[in-house]
């Protein structure tokens, strides 16, 4: 039997007054928790398709990251505040508690949310509202799409920036 575990978020979201969009994974990965930043297990490909969008190098440090995102008027967070968990597992959360994104919207004029993936997708139209946008995810899980497939599919951020 798989034991799950109840994991609080542990980081900060990541906006400033000038963040365009927001986008929103489910909940960061063991890798990630471990590095202390979104999107850090070496597979993902959040930073390398953000880096491709915006023809930047892809940046390695915390720093770097928050710096880019900040340039390009990203705010970036999760859905979940809180769940039980095993490991990386989407399909095992259960118990979602989901953040609140009044303090980004109160600070921010927001002109678009991206959800990245499907199940971050499903749990903000369930329990924050329909209003996303369904990005893939770029989780080393999500194999079916090719990095050019994916990019084009990110594209569609310069609508709202």
């Amino acid at each position: 039997m798989i034991e799950l575990k109840l994991i609080k978020h542990p980081f900060k979201p990541v906006y400033n007054k000038n963040s365009k969009i927001l986008m929103l994974g489910s909940f960061p990965s063991p890798k990630s928790r471990q590095e202390g930043f979104y999107f850090a297990h070496p597979k993902n490909r959040f930073w390398s398709i953000l880096s491709a969008l915006f023809n930047e190098k892809t940046p390695t440090t915390i720093e770097e990251k928050t710096n880019f995102l900040s340039k390009h008027k990203i705010a970036l967070w999760d859905v979940i505040k809180s769940c039980e968990i095993f490991g990386a597992s989407d399909n095992s959360i259960k118990n979602v508690v989901v953040n609140d994104f009044n303090k980004i919207f109160a600070v921010c004029k927001i002109n678009a949310v991206f959800t990245l993936g499907n199940t971050a997708t499903k749990l903000y139209k369930k329990y924050v509202n329909d209003g996303c946008i369904n990005l893939p995810s770029t989780s080393p899980a999500n194999c079916k799409l090719n990095f050019d497939t994916m990019l084009k599919n990110y594209k569609i951020i310069f609508n709202y920036l």
